[in-house]
């Protein structure tokens, strides 16, 4: 069976097709600049060269038709003809509480989707669009979506709730959701392999960190509490992302600086985070080498990250009465021995201790990493996180 896993945004459509008899990726691709000038796509297969062109798509529509242009071309493509691909799997942001799982779309799965736009206005609509689109160009193919805050939903109410009047949950469904829960669920799932056990006897916290960052305890397989929020934006300090601020500070900035509540979440969402402290990029990796050649900027973005990472990690194994296991994961996660080393220091007093050879050796590795020391009685794991696999997994479960 040959899914393919479709990621929409704004003005890309990220996709992969992946052989789930054997759990092959046999071709990866971006369209970018979809609607706007400067349009581009390129395609990526395992041993070919990557095909890459500058072309004007006017919609996701037209994208889409790309794709499966580029997938069938005698050229470039890796399959015949589209009847080879079973079903398509859809990345869509927000859920709400409707769904607590992956679904097959109809029209009933759209209408609710649609509802949760104003939870989700940046990505929603998009998620939408490549839905639609699939659906034109592939009339009678299995869609399904699968939502980033299905795997929260298992959170108990004391978790998810905020201390605001009751009538606003009850009204407008203001609570916490989550996000990035294909990837915890994925890095959780693999943390229980790794570790030999069930995922029923573990109590894990796991870290995806990257541009967008979240945490989530894990406790017996199930999500229990998470870092994000009603939006992506509560929780750690990210790329551009400010996380938890104290909210009186809204308020205060906008009559200081004379800014609209919509200029005031453009500056918490897009202007701050790492970019906001460094004042110069929200790339980690510059943020990683400014900081060893000694800017003192830098090394304070490294110390605030370490800071909140610490204390949610140990917030959540209270919460949880206990852990057994700190997963990393995430372009960030997966890729800085620093951070890692530095968590780990923190949370020595727990049981953490790690092997600095291998921490160092787990670094832009597709290889899981049990990175602890023999006598560590928490296990601090590097695990590659595989949304589109987890996808494409969930996918292939509901068609069959």
């Amino acid at each position: 069976m040959k899914i393919l896993v479709i990621n929409a945004g704004s003005s890309s459509i990220k996709y992969q097709l992946i052989d789930m008899d054997n759990n092959t990726l046999l071709a990866k691709g971006q369209a970018d600049r979809i609607g706007i000038e400067g349009g581009n796509f390129k395609q990526k297969v395992e041993g070919r060269e990557d095909y890459k062109i500058d072309i004007q798509m006017k919609n996701h529509a037209e994208a889409i038709g790309l794709v499966l242009d580029t997938l069938t071309s005698k050229e470039n493509g890796v399959i015949e003809s589209l009847s080879e691909i079973t079903a398509v799997g859809h990345r869509v942001l927000h859920g709400g509480e409707k769904f607590s799982g992956s679904v097959i779309v109809d029209e009933k799965v759209i209408e609710a989707i649609e509802e949760c736009c104003e939870l989700g206005p940046l990505h929603n609509p998009h998620n939408l669009t490549g839905i639609r689109a699939c659906e034109q160009m592939m009339p009678g193919v299995p869609q399904v979506a699968v939502f980033d805050t299905g795997f929260h939903q298992t959170m108990p109410d004391y978790a998810y709730l905020y201390a605001l009047p009751y009538e606003y949950y009850e009204k407008y469904h203001i609570r916490r959701y989550g996000f990035h829960g294909t990837s915890h669920r994925y890095v959780s799932m693999r943390a229980a392999k790794l570790l030999g056990k069930d995922p029923s006897e573990l109590k894990i916290v796991t870290c995806h960190l990257g541009n967008g960052s979240s945490l989530a305890a894990v406790k017996g397989g199930k999500c229990y509490d998470t870092s994000m929020g009603l939006t992506p934006l509560e929780g750690i300090m990210m790329g551009t992302r400010c996380g938890s601020i104290d909210p009186a500070i809204v308020p205060l900035l906008m009559k200081k600086e004379n800014l609209t509540a919509d200029q005031l979440d453009t500056i918490m969402n897009k202007k701050s985070g790492i970019l906001g402290v460094s004042q110069v990029t929200s790339d980690n990796r510059d943020i990683e080498q400014g900081a060893r050649e000694g800017n003192k900027r830098y090394q304070l973005v490294e110390a605030m990250l370490v800071h909140q990472l610490t204390k949610l990690i140990g917030g959540y194994a209270a919460a949880m009465g206990g852990i057994d296991a700190i997963v990393f994961t995430g372009g960030i996660g997966e890729n800085n021995p620093h951070y890692r080393a530095r968590v780990a220091n923190n949370l020595a007093f727990m049981g953490v201790s790690i092997d600095d050879s291998l921490n160092a050796k787990a670094v832009r590795t597709s290889v899981e990493y049990d990175i602890s020391t023999p006598d560590a009685k928490v296990k601090m794991l590097v695990i590659p996180t595989n949304e589109e696999l987890m996808i494409a997994k969930d996918t292939e479960e509901l068609v069959k």
